[in-house]
């Protein structure tokens, strides 16, 4: 059987969703391993994925079976293993740089789910090491870059058709969050998306971002600040906003609309007139981010087999991932003072050449 063997290391909610998607849609690529710190929980996964008939719409008409996904119990050996070409990191943001450095040295290419590491310094290590190698071996999974829609976006604002684009006003809004997301999980975890979002369709950095925090939901333990209102001003001048409301009861939402000198562009509303309750907006409203941006993910991970085979990166990254994680530095800075900060952004021709 051929193909890019790719493990996972962390098989939770995100982990897990992938080694599916691997498995049952994705052209080009088999799972052979999983590891996890539940070691449970990743001998389940592989039971049931060298179990199951993979999907048939992408396999040329025939039922394909998954090959045996062995468990791996240390996520340093699954890196370094023969028979794995290219690994998917959907661990702990914690566990990532580590990770990332044994990847880097394997020489393995690897799709990263954000945060890319936990703090802007060690990012920034993590991207001069890929850079000494000479080649792009990181991907970071912003897979907002992915969505039919957000696609469609940035290629309308980049032919210039509206226009310079002047503003851009987010919304982000989760169902529910566990009583652990604290507030500082809402920027670094959630509000990253839109920072990347943000830089991309702008195709320039943030420099300030200032959190200011409402009077928080009534449905939240005491100290989490929930929702969030964030301004980010960017280098060329322009701005954007997000909101971010991780207990929102209604359902999974995500909004962006981008104001330009001759026009808007609005995604993420549906059409016409409507209502939000009980998980309905005239049709179903989804619940969690899995079903909002399964078409993302599907393209994302294609996308990342596809150019890994080719010996490229077609996707946001490591300077990116670093990127991101400055700007939300500097928004835990604003969120626990009130005030804008400054977002401390090495100098990229000196770090890359």
């Amino acid at each position: 059987m051929t193909g890019l063997r790719v493990g996972i290391v962390g098989v939770g909610v995100m982990g897990a969703d992938h080694a599916e998607r691997v498995v049952r849609k994705t052209v080009g690529a088999r799972l052979v391993a999983v590891s996890d710190a539940d070691a449970g929980r990743a001998e389940a996964l592989a039971g049931r994925l060298s179990e199951r008939p993979a999907g048939t719409a992408r396999h040329s008409g025939s039922t394909a079976y998954a090959e045996t996904v062995r468990v791996v119990e240390d996520p340093m050996d699954l890196i370094a293993a023969d028979d794995v070409d290219a690994v998917i990191l959907a661990s702990p943001g914690f566990a990532h740089a580590e990770q990332l450095f044994a990847c880097l040295e394997h020489g393995k290419p690897v799709l990263c789910e954000k945060p890319l590491t936990m703090d802007a310094a060690s990012a920034l290590r993590v991207v001069e090491a890929e850079h000494k190698l000479g080649r792009q071996l990181i991907q970071v999974g912003f897979m907002r870059r992915f969505d039919p829609e957000y696609a469609a976006l940035k290629q309308l604002l980049d032919s210039g058709d509206l226009g310079r684009t002047l503003l851009l006003h987010n919304v982000h809004r989760n169902k529910s969050a566990p009583p652990t997301f604290r507030s500082e999980m809402i920027v670094r975890d959630s509000m990253v998306h839109e920072v990347d979002v943000a830089r991309w369709l702008f195709d320039d950095e943030i420099t300030r971002i200032t959190v200011h925090t409402p009077t928080p939901t009534s449905l939240v333990g005491d100290g989490v600040l929930d929702p969030q209102l964030a301004v980010f001003e960017l280098a060329n001048g322009a701005m954007a906003d997000v909101e971010v409301f991780v207990n929102f009861q209604v359902g999974y939402e995500v909004r962006c609309e981008a104001v330009a000198e001759r026009g808007s562009a609005t995604i993420g509303l549906g059409s016409g007139v409507f209502t939000r309750a009980g998980e309905q907006w005239g049709g179903t409203m989804p619940a969690d981010f899995r079903v909002r941006f399964e078409q993302a993910y599907d393209i994302e991970v294609q996308r990342w087999v596809d150019a890994t085979v080719r010996g490229e990166i077609d996707g946001p990254s490591a300077w990116d991932g670093y990127a991101a994680a400055a700007v939300c530095e500097a928004g835990l800075e604003s969120l626990s003072t009130g005030k804008p900060a400054d977002v401390a952004l090495a100098d990229r021709s000196k770090v890359l050449g």
